[in-house]
């Protein structure tokens, strides 16, 4: 028998549908579903959090941290329902701080309310449970189950507003797929370093490359309101020249500055030399962020903020 530990912070998962609008209500369904063919799992749940996840904050996420640290040692496993759209931000919080990796964590949610037509929120509670019982998903790290889809939390995105497969892994593609009676996976997961935080504090904004970009907003950025900075770069990591001496400034000022590729797939890396190429920014102290989008890298860097890095150990943790 496995014990699994559920936790469930709202979402549309959680939501209904009512005169064309999803709603949160006072009542959870995914604590009503009657399981069948689960005679191997006992199932504690708690209400934790009741949130739309445009709503969810790194504060929210450490409270599901926290939550999980304390009960999960008792536990097979646990499943979080979460909303969508920012699901992919905590689930990769969680991947980054210091659960244990004998102990399998899911994220699962729904792009369709409980009382829609089609709603896919049961099946996908359903696929998490048995991922989080399955011994095929130990020392995984924290993953994402949606619509017979195994993916790590790293590098999971929402690639759809309203389609069932919105959750997708650019590069590399899932880690495992759901069959009817098994768990097949095809790629192991990276080693990552962990920490363990006990506050998340910072204002670290994402500001996206465009042609023709100068002062724009990056003049209105002051260092002394800002702990960090993304920038979603053009290309292979590359900027308007006329952004660029915005950015050197802050970095002369202490603030770091990350950078990630604005493009869906591929590798952010410095290879162009001329004026604004990722090179010249490389120089002059941009820290460049392999495979992770914007959102995710601004919690890496956010993180490692909150943990004390700075100077050269920040940089290495960031490139690596």
């Amino acid at each position: 028998m496995k014990k699994i530990l559920v936790i469930h912070t709202g979402g549309t998962i959680s939501m209904h549908e009512a005169d064309g609008q999803i709603l949160p209500g006072d009542v959870n369904p995914m604590t009503h579903v009657q399981l069948t063919r689960f005679d191997n799992i006992e199932i504690s749940s708690i209400d934790l959090l009741n949130l739309p996840s445009p709503h969810i904050t790194p504060q929210h996420m450490l409270i599901i941290y926290q939550e999980l640290k304390q009960k999960l040692p008792y536990f097979d496993g646990a499943v979080i329902t979460h909303g969508t759209d920012t699901l992919e931000e905590t689930a990769y919080f969680l991947d980054t701080l210091a659960l244990p990796d004998d102990k399998p964590v899911v994220l699962t949610g729904a792009m369709r309310s409980s009382n829609e037509l089609g709603s896919d929120g049961v099946y996908n509670y359903r696929s998490a449970l048995r991922v989080a019982a399955d011994d095929k998903a130990v020392g995984k790290g924290v993953l994402v189950v949606m619509n017979d889809e195994i993916h790590a939390a790293k590098y999971v995105t929402k690639t759809h507003t309203t389609n069932v497969s919105t959750f997708q892994t650019p590069t590399h593609g899932p880690l495992g797929l759901l069959t009817k009676h098994d768990s097949l996976y095809f790629q192991t997961a990276e080693a990552r370093v962990r920490f363990d935080l006990s506050e998340i504090k910072g204002t670290i904004p994402i500001i996206k490359a465009y042609a023709g970009m100068g002062a724009g907003i990056l003049v209105l950025l002051d260092s002394e309101r800002i702990d960090g900075l993304v920038i979603e770069a053009l290309g292979a990591g590359n900027l308007p020249p006329d952004a660029v001496p915005y950015l050197t400034d802050l970095i002369a000022k202490g603030t770091p500055v990350i950078l990630v590729s604005r493009c869906f797939n591929g590798i952010a890396e410095a290879v162009y030399g001329y004026e604004g190429g990722g090179v010249a920014l490389a120089k002059a102290g941009v820290m460049f962020v392999k495979e992770l989008n914007s959102q995710k890298a601004r919690l890496k860097l956010l993180i490692a903020l909150n943990s004390g890095l700075t100077g050269q150990a920040l940089k290495t943790y960031i490139e690596g």
